[in-house]
């Protein structure tokens, strides 16, 4: 049995964000899901330029959840752009 989801310290989102291709349907895509926490984690390190450290201060989890959760969104952004996918981003 997993171990349960700890809260983390993320913005809010009041809506899903959807990001495309152009000129592609979205009923013809197939779509990534990228969680809160993960779409976080690259804003807090990649965006603003803090290090693994203050972002897990920040978002009140271990240096280890942040790495895990950078690597993991960087692969689905990256996947998807190369396999003409669609983006959600969404609350978890």
């Amino acid at each position: 049995m997993p171990r349960p989801f700890k809260k983390r310290c993320c913005r809010n989102l009041t809506e899903e964000k959807i990001f495309k291709p152009v000129m592609i349907p979205l009923s013809d895509l197939e779509v990534s899901d990228l969680r809160a926490d993960e779409f976080e984690a690259l804003r807090i390190c990649d965006l603003e330029g803090k290090n693994q450290i203050q972002a897990a201060q920040i978002m009140e989890i271990s240096r280890g959840t942040i790495q895990r959760l950078l690597n993991s969104g960087r692969k689905k952004i990256i996947n998807a752009l190369l396999e003409n996918q669609a983006i959600r981003i969404r609350n978890q």
